[in-house]
């Protein structure tokens, strides 16, 4: 399998008045194509802080992050954006679905933005709504679905433009442990139809160990749990 994702020595601090907190050092971290890797550790550990460099919305202050082969880390702010937009799909524990808009629409919008034809992305919008049993949902808003259909149409969404790795920040974090596991199921699911990668942050063991290889981030570095 091709390596998708390359973090090389990703450094990471925040500062507490003149009090440096270390969060990650001179972290490794490679994820090969249809790889599923579980991130675990404590709060305050820096989980969400290695998904966001990982997913290009936050800078370390030094290091590699190399997705499907270019070097982001180097790369100027309207690159990081495009592969941002081609490459990662991102789910979170708080769905941020556009309160405004239909399920439909907010699996449609992000299409949209990527300029795929709107026919094929109207197209590419039902057959995720049918995969995931909310095509009879299509024209509710998030308020009028319950938290599992919501995160249901995140996973949709986060899938819509085909990336090459998902990024789940404690997707289940807010749902119940059943509508959690039907939530990991319907991930799994979709992401091995289409081949991709998923990098996921939780606290629950029994998600962690659904996933291929599970790691824990402790002292900013990671070690093999299994």
């Amino acid at each position: 399998m091709s390596e998708v994702l390359k973090l090389q020595n990703i450094n990471q601090s925040f500062f507490q008045g003149k009090n440096e907190l270390k969060v990650l050092s001179n972290l490794k971290l490679t994820l090969k194509r249809g790889e599923k890797v579980a991130i675990v550790g404590s709060s305050g550990s820096g989980k969400s802080s290695l998904l966001h460099i990982a997913g290009l919305l936050e800078k370390p202050l030094s290091g590699n992050i190399i997705i499907c082969g270019k070097n982001a880390a180097e790369s100027n702010d309207k690159v990081r954006t495009i592969i941002r937009k081609t490459s990662l799909g991102f789910v979170y524990q708080n769905n941020f679905l556009l309160p405004e808009f239909t399920a439909f629409e907010n699996i449609l919008i992000p299409q949209l933005i990527n300029n795929t034809n709107i026919k094929l992305a109207k197209k590419r919008t039902l057959e995720l709504l049918r995969s995931i049993q909310m095509h009879d949902r299509a024209d509710h808003r998030p308020s009028e679905l319950s938290g599992g259909e919501q995160q249901r149409i995140a996973i949709a969404r986060s899938i819509a433009n085909f990336p090459e790795i998902i990024i789940a920040d404690e997707p289940t974090g807010n749902l119940d442990s059943l509508t959690g596991k039907i939530t990991i199921d319907l991930l799994l699911s979709l992401a091995k139809n289409i081949g991709m990668t998923i990098l996921v942050a939780t606290h629950d063991m029994k998600i962690a160990n659904r996933m291929d290889r599970v790691l824990k981030l402790d002292n900013g570095v990671l070690i093999n749990v299994n």
